[in-house]
């Protein structure tokens, strides 16, 4: 039996954080991995392309910094070391570019915000959940750590 691989998406927010915790959990519960797949958007055209650059590499910085954070975490809570990823781009499109690449991931778990509107990532990827190749997680993001611990 194949090791079961969970991708989480990884941000600055708490469900993204949520997400994370709920995945590591199960991977250990179930002898698995988790890949955090950090995001960064697309900055917005600047005229001179230095400065573009200049925009474009510090967003990058900050994703690799977040991801190495959450993945520190990870590691120092559960013992399990993530592969880590950092990707430019539409986050929809990204995520199933990555999702395409990598056969072996078992789930996609995403944190759900609280409130009407989910999150971008959330709402796309329910919308569409039949045509992924693997389950689709949502964690709810107004849940707290010991609820997540007990579903996981």
């Amino acid at each position: 039996m194949s090791q079961r691989i969970y991708l989480v998406i990884m941000d600055e927010t708490d469900e993204a954080k949520g997400a994370l915790r709920f995945a590591a959990r199960r991977a250990v519960r179930t002898a698995g991995a988790v890949h955090i797949l950090a995001l960064v958007p697309q900055q917005e055209f600047v005229a001179f392309g230095g400065v573009q650059a200049t925009i474009e590499e510090e967003a990058r910085d900050r994703a690799e910094v977040l991801a190495m954070t959450a993945a520190g975490s990870l590691a120092s809570e559960s013992g399990l070391a993530p592969q880590i990823s950092v990707r430019m781009g539409d986050g929809p499109k990204v995520v199933r570019e990555y999702l395409g690449e990598h056969p072996e991931v078992s789930a996609l778990v995403l944190g759900a915000a609280g409130g009407n509107n989910p999150g971008p990532l959330v709402t796309h990827f329910a919308g569409i959940a039949g045509q992924l190749p693997c389950p689709l997680m949502i964690v709810p993001g107004a849940i707290s750590d010991e609820e997540i611990d007990r579903f996981s």
